[in-house]
């Protein structure tokens, strides 16, 4: 199938920041990427997707698709290629604060949280705890403030709120209190979603403030593995939609359990199903604003649990966000789910060439990347802040080898090769020096003398002063007359000496 190119924009405020933009890995060549794609398209013709909802299941039929004797909605492969055709291929997500907001699509790599997490490593103790709407809201603060985070998906379950309800609206408040960029947060159910947009108009300060600014993206699972709908996630995804609330849809099969044990089989039926929650917004409302998160999870075949750091989940997660930079659209990946259960060698190798893949395949968005740990059980405020020094690096890379105009500059070389010697004093090296290199803050480039002599502290030590540090600056974008109004018309459980 040939890429599609398209000038669809949807939601109107984008960031003024240019990110690095990625596509040069490429794990497939072109006729692996071919023959995903068909087969992607001949599972949906053929097998279709299971336990769609009747009164979707119809607006499908009466859209082109037919319906199998035994249910099953299939899609005629001229059906899935217009949709994908009409489909937004850009997609803006705003910030609390406006200029913060980010535009999703093309290969622009962002880097963001994610995951739904219900332990805490507390670095005061050493030890797993269940994680709470305080630790959230810390989790959040620094999102809000790391450099190399561009976003926050809502990365642990505060089990403190004892209803779906209350973590619903607490997870809503906790994350648009602490972070002003652009946020995400799931629903249990799509009642939901009325009372917290109605807190976010409040934050806003205006009726209709959060259809004009969408600050919040909802995330939801469209399908369950094997090739079936979520009846409630449809439900959701159409509250949603009601809304101008931007999508972020998802599936997440696992290779050799819920899909098959091949990686190129596994990438098939997920690209299809991933291209089934397409055509749920196609039939809705073509072009409106979705990305697509394609999470093609890998199993450790000897125990049956998910991998998040193994090398064949940085391979399958970059060739997910190929294959839908190919087909023009927006992208999430997932990566820097390291196994590990602290912040050591292992987590740092495997969130490195997890997250490294999946930018320099062009994800759009690439969540559950920082702070997480245990297979994405865990979260660490610490971790989040080494994580944001690594994906600092990451991005560099992604940008590549810069050929400006005066990139090459021959009469200087002439002029310093000849003359002093170096370079350190040049016009041009005290100009480039914060923009051509990115240096750690967390990372130490001492000589091991000298860092022996500051207290021979490891990246853990320094990590955990920074983070001190972050959190004791409280966030100050939401006006405290809409917090009350907030605190006034909803039960807000986070203290607000927060």
């Amino acid at each position: 199938m040939a890429r599609r190119t398209r000038n669809r924009t949807t939601v109107a405020t984008a960031s003024v920041a240019v990110p690095p933009q990625g596509g040069r890995f490429r794990p497939l060549d072109t006729g692996g990427v071919i023959r995903i794609i068909q087969a992607a398209i001949d599972i949906l013709a053929n097998t279709g997707i299971g336990e769609c909802p009747a009164d979707l299941a119809r607006r499908m039929v009466e859209a082109g698709a037919s319906r199998r004797a035994d249910g099953r909605i299939c899609f005629p492969q001229a059906m899935v290629e217009t949709a994908i055709a009409r489909a937004a291929q850009r997609v803006n997500l705003p910030g609390y604060v406006e200029d913060r907001g980010l535009t999703i699509g093309g290969g622009s790599v962002h880097i963001g949280t994610g995951g739904a997490a219900t332990e805490i490593l507390d670095s005061s103790t050493g030890s797993f705890r269940g994680a709470q709407l305080g630790d959230l809201y810390d989790l959040m603060r620094l999102v809000g403030q790391l450099p190399n985070i561009h976003y926050g998906l809502r990365p642990v379950i505060a089990r403190d709120m004892d209803q779906p309800f209350l973590l619903d609206m607490n997870t809503g408040f906790a994350c648009l209190k602490a972070c002003d960029k652009p946020i995400g947060i799931s629903f249990d159910s799509a009642a939901h979603m009325d009372p917290v947009v109605s807190m976010f108009d409040l934050a806003l300060g205006r009726e209709g403030g959060f259809r004009a600014q969408p600050f919040c993206f909802g995330v939801i699972v469209h399908a369950v593995s094997p090739l079936r709908y979520a009846p409630e996630g449809l439900e959701i995804m159409q509250r949603a939609m009601a809304h101008r609330m931007p999508l972020q849809i998802c599936t997440a099969a696992q290779a050799g359990a819920t899909s098959p044990v091949t990686l190129a089989g596994a990438l098939a039926q997920g690209l299809a199903e991933t291209l089934a929650g397409l055509m749920v917004v196609d039939v809705i409302e073509s072009g409106y604003p979705c990305i697509f998160a394609f999470m093609p999870f890998i199993s450790d075949l000897r125990t049956g649990a998910m991998t998040g750091g193994s090398g064949e989940a940085a391979v399958a997660a970059a060739a997910a966000a190929q294959l839908l930079l190919h087909l023009g659209l927006p992208s999430t990946a997932s990566a820097g789910m390291t196994d590990a259960k602290t912040p050591d060698a292992q987590a740092g190798y495997e969130k490195g060439y997890t997250v490294a893949l999946s930018a320099q395949a062009g994800a759009d968005m690439i969540n559950l990347s920082v702070g997480m740990l245990g297979s994405i059980m865990a979260a660490s405020r610490e971790a989040l802040v080494i994580d944001d020094d690594m994906c600092g690096a990451i991005l560099r890379t992604v940008r590549g080898v810069e050929m400006t105009n005066t990139a090459i500059d021959l009469d200087r070389i002439e002029a310093v090769a000849t003359g002093a010697g170096h370079y350190l004093g040049e016009a041009q090296t005290l100009e480039l020096m914060k923009t051509e290199y990115v240096y750690p803050s967390i990372g130490n480039r001492q000589s091991i003398s000298d860092w022996m002599d500051a207290g021979s502290r490891t990246v853990w030590d320094v990590a955990k002063d920074r983070t001190a540090a972050l959190l004791a600056e409280q966030p100050s974008h939401l006006p405290a007359a809409r917090e009350a109004a907030i605190r006034a018309a909803f039960d807000i459980r986070l203290p607000e000496e927060s």
